[in-house]
C-alpha cells in the first residue's frame, strides 16, 4: 500500500540534491534580502541627491534670470524718451541672446505695453496682471502660470499649453521718478533642459521621473498624465519641511517608488518660491539588479544539484554495501535466529563503529529506558526557575481532583503575579530579570509545605496549589499567602543593584468555590486583578458562599 522503502543510495542522492537546492535557496534569500537593502539605500541616496542638485540648479538658474532683468533696468533711460521702435529693437537685441525668454515688455506708469518683443501685446493694458501690479515697487519673481494674454500669440510647436514664470521690476526716469516697469516672461521650458541633464548620466537606469511641485502640492513638471494634479505625499511634507532625504512610498494610482525629496530655499537674494523637488523609481525596476543575482544563484544550483546527485549516487554506492551486511544480521536478530549476532565490519572506520554501536546498543536497552523517563521529567520542568511548567500543572490538576473526589479535601488555588518587576526589566535587562525570576521561584517555594506545588505558568505569573482535608483551609491559605507576600518583598541583589519587588495573589478554593476546577481557578485569576486593583502587594480571597473578599497586605 505504501510501496518499498527507498534503498540507501537513493536517499543520499536526494540527500546531496536537497543541501544543495536547500543552500541555494537560502544564500538566493539572503543574497537577495542583502542586495535589495543595499540597493535600495544606494539608489535612495542618488535619488535625492539628483533632487537636490535640480532644486539649487532651479534656484541658481533663476536667481541668474532675475538677476540678468534687473541688470537691464537702465532701459528706463530710454523709456524716458518715448522713443517706442528703439525700445523695441533693444528688447529684440536682449530676447535673442536669452532664448528661455518668451517675451519682454515695456509700460508705462499705467500699464500700457508701449514697447514689446516681436510687437507683441504693444498698446495692450496689462495694468491688472500680476506682472504689472507687483513690478511697480520691486524686483517681483512669479510662480508658474499658464500663459492668457499670449497663449494664442507666441509660437507654441508642442501644441502643449504654455507656461511661463515672471520678472519684473519698476523703470525709473533720470530724477528717479516711476517712467513704468520693465515686465518679462521665462518659458518654462528651460526647466526641462535641467531636467533632461540631469537624467542623462542616468539612462541605465530605468523609469527615473522628476517632479517638481508647488507650494499648494501642484504638479509644475513631471510626465504629462501627472501634470497639474496635486500630489499629497508624505515625501511633499517632509521636502516643505525644508528637508532632503528619500523614502519608500506608495504613489496615487498604487505603485510602490523610491522617492528622493530636496526644497528649493533660494539663492543668495533670490528668496525661493517654495518649490519641492521629487526624483522617483519603481522600486520592481530598482530590484531589477537583485532579481537577476537571484536567479543566476538559482540556475547555478540547479547545476550544482544535479552534479551532487551524481556524486550521491556513487558515494551510495560504497555506503550501502557495509549496511546491507548489518541490516541482514538485524534482520535475522529480529526473527530470533539462533546465534544471530550484528557483524564486525572493518570496510570503512565509520561501518566499523555503527556496528560496535550496534552491539552495545542491544545491551543498554534498559538504561535507554531510564534516560527516556528521565526526558520526560525534563519536559515537565520550567529551564528558568526549574519549577514545575504548565504542561504538568494541567497534569497534575487532572491527578489532584481525581483524588479529592475520591478520598475527599480541597484545592486552593492561589494565582501570584509579580508586581515591578516589568521596571526591573526595563533597567537592568533581561539578563538581570531572568535572575530575579530564578530567586523569586525559589522563595515562592520555600513559602508552601511539602505537600503543596508552585508552577510557573509563563512570564511572571505563578499559582500555587494547596491539598488540604482541613476546614480551615481558607485560613491557611490567607497566611500561605501572607508568607509568599513577605517573601518576595525580600530586597534582591542582583548584577550589583538591589531590587525590590512584589506580588499581587488571588485565592479561589475548590470545590466551595465553584463545582469545575477550571472555573474555580478562572475565579482566582479574576480575585488577582481585585488584588492588582486594590494597590498591588496584596491577596485576595474569594468567598463564593457570601461573595466577599477577604484581603492581606505586606506587613513589611
Amino acid at each position: 500500500m505504501f510501496g518499498r522503502p527507498r534503498s540507501q543510495k537513493q536517499l543520499v542522492v536526494a540527500a546531496c540534491a536537497l543541501l544543495v537546492i536547500s543552500v541555494t535557496a537560502i544564500l538566493s534569500t539572503v543574497a537577495g534580502y542583502r542586495s535589495r537593502s543595499q540597493l535600495e539605500s544606494e539608489i535612495g541616496h542618488s535619488l535625492s541627491e539628483i533632487a537636490y542638485q535640480m532644486a539649487d540648479k532651479l534656484d541658481r538658474s533663476m536667481w541668474a534670470r532675475s538677476s540678468e532683468i534687473a541688470v537691464l533696468s537702465d532701459i528706463g533711460a530710454l523709456a524716458e524718451i518715448h522713443a517706442p521702435a528703439a525700445l523695441q529693437k533693444r528688447l529684440d537685441n536682449i530676447k535673442a541672446k536669452f532664448p528661455s525668454l518668451s517675451w519682454m515688455g515695456i509700460t508705462d506708469v499705467n500699464g500700457k505695453v508701449v514697447a514689446a518683443t516681436d510687437g507683441i501685446l504693444t498698446g495692450t493694458d496689462i495694468s491688472e496682471r500680476p506682472v504689472f501690479r507687483n513690478g511697480r515697487w520691486g524686483l517681483f519673481v512669479g510662480d508658474v502660470h499658464d500663459a492668457v494674454l499670449l497663449a494664442n500669440l507666441l509660437p507654441n510647436p508642442t501644441g502643449e499649453p504654455m507656461k511661463f514664470v515672471d520678472i519684473a521690476l519698476p523703470l525709473t526716469g533720470a530724477k528717479g521718478e516711476p517712467v513704468g516697469v520693465l515686465a518679462a516672461h521665462l518659458s518654462w521650458e528651460w526647466v526641462r533642459e535641467i531636467e533632461q541633464s540631469l537624467l542623462e548620466p542616468m539612462q541605465d537606469r530605468s523609469r527615473v521621473d522628476i517632479f517638481i511641485v508647488s507650494t499648494d502640492g501642484t504638479v509644475l513638471l513631471g510626465p504629462r498624465e501627472t501634470m497639474g494634479q496635486s500630489l499629497k505625499l508624505d515625501a511633499v511634507q517632509r521636502a516643505q519641511a525644508n528637508a532632503n532625504g528619500w523614502t519608500v512610498e506608495t504613489w496615487p494610482g498604487g505603485m510602490t517608488y523610491l522617492t528622493g525629496f530636496a526644497f528649493g530655499d533660494g539663492h543668495m537674494r533670490y528668496k525661493g518660491l517654495g518649490w519641492s523637488v521629487l526624483v522617483r523609481q519603481p522600486l520592481d525596476a530598482a530590484y531589477a539588479p537583485a532579481r537577476t543575482l537571484q536567479n543566476e544563484i538559482v540556475l547555478t544550483g540547479a547545476v550544482l544539484a544535479i552534479l551532487f546527485a551524481a556524486a550521491g549516487w556513487w558515494i551510495g554506492i560504497r555506503i550501502t554495501r557495509p549496511m546491507e551486511r548489518i541490516a541482514t544480521a538485524a534482520e535475522r536478530m529480529r526473527q530470533g535466529e539462533p546465534g544471530a549476532a550484528i557483524p564486525e565490519i572493518t570496510d570503512t572506520q565509520e561501518a566499523q563503529i555503527l556496528s560496535r554501536s550496534l552491539r552495545a546498543l542491544v545491551e543498554s536497552l534498559s538504561s535507554t529506558q531510564v534516560a527516556l523517563s528521565r526526558m520526560e521529567g525534563i519536559a515537565y520542568q520550567d529551564r528558568l526557575t526549574s519549577l514545575p511548567n504548565r504542561r504538568f500543572f494541567e497534569q497534575y490538576i487532572e491527578t489532584a481532583v481525581q483524588k479529592v473526589r475520591a478520598e475527599g479535601g480541597t484545592l486552593a488555588f492561589l494565582y501570584i503575579d509579580l508586581d515591578g518587576f516589568k521596571p526591573v526589566n526595563d533597567w537592568l535587562g533581561h539578563k538581570a530579570g531572568d535572575e530575579v525570576l530564578r530567586q523569586t521561584a525559589l522563595r515562592l517555594m520555600a513559602g508552601l509545605r511539602g505537600n503543596d506545588i508552585i508552577v510557573r505558568l509563563g512570564g511572571d505569573e505563578f499559582v500555587g496549589v494547596l491539598t488540604s482535608r482541613e476546614v480551615t483551609v481558607r485560613s491557611r491559605a490567607l497566611m500561605a499567602a501572607q508568607r509568599l507576600i513577605d517573601a518576595v518583598n525580600e530586597p534582591i541583589l542582583v548584577e550589583g543593584e538591589t531590587v525590590t519587588i512584589g506580588c499581587s495573589i488571588g485565592i479561589a478554593v475548590w470545590p466551595s468555590d465553584g463545582a469545575d476546577p477550571l472555573e474555580v481557578m478562572h475565579r482566582a485569576d479574576e480575585t488577582l486583578y481585585r488584588a492588582k486593583a486594590a494597590g498591588k502587594n496584596v491577596a485576595i480571597l474569594y468567598d463564593a458562599e457570601v461573595d466577599t473578599f477577604q484581603q492581606v497586605r505586606n506587613q513589611g
